[in-house]
């Protein structure tokens, strides 16, 4: 019979997210996963599997306690939840945090040479994606009850496209990242009233 566990799952997981949005998944070594999270190799093995296991596990929390926690109130009937949500990520990169300068996980995942070869982390973030637009699509509907299904969805589209774009130059270029996600309520209040 095996033993059980003397760890927590999600103080592991949490200290391994670090180590992965730092350098990578390729990057990241299994001594620095061991010095991060206190477990031996054969424990992490034990627990997760693999390195990889321990990564997916990394992933599956971060889109559940980041991205699910600030999708969660787009959409559900207040007009200024997008302006809300965009103040809160702007809040977040302009405190130059360490793990603000790193940008977002699922994107750097997405956009690393795992993703190439990996079906399962390209499938996890295209629904990571269509998960954000679908959100951002009910926000602006619930923002500018005046336009069209269509035209929702061409600003829908437009906002999700700044906000990876701000999440992806967070890690290159904060001021960047400010800027891009400081033209969304503009972009919000002026679409279609000039055409």
């Amino acid at each position: 019979m095996g033993r059980t566990p003397s760890f927590e799952r999600s103080v592991v997981v949490d200290a391994a997210r670090d180590v992965f949005w730092r350098r990578g998944y390729a990057e990241a070594g299994i001594a620095e996963l061991e010095e991060a999270t206190g477990l031996t190799r054969s424990s992490i093995y034990n627990a997760f599997g693999s390195k990889r296991g321990l990564f997916d596990a990394v992933l599956a929390a971060y889109l559940d306690d980041v991205v699910r926690t600030r999708l969660r109130p787009l959409g559900g009937g207040d007009p200024g939840a997008l302006e809300a949500y965009v103040a809160e990520m702007r809040d977040a990169i302009a405190a130059d945090t360490p793990r603000a300068r790193l940008g977002c996980l699922l994107l750097n995942a997405g956009s690393s040479p795992l993703a190439s070869d990996d079906a399962e982390v390209r499938a996890l973030v295209s629904g990571y994606a269509a998960e954000m637009r679908a959100a951002i699509r009910a926000a602006v509907a619930d923002r500018r009850p005046d336009l069209t299904p269509d035209a929702v969805d061409a600003l829908a589209a437009v906002c999700a496209s700044l906000v990876v774009a701000g999440l992806t130059l967070a890690r290159a270029d904060r001021d960047a990242a400010l800027a891009t996600l400081a033209s969304i309520p503009t972009t919000l209040h002026s679409w279609g009233r000039f055409a």
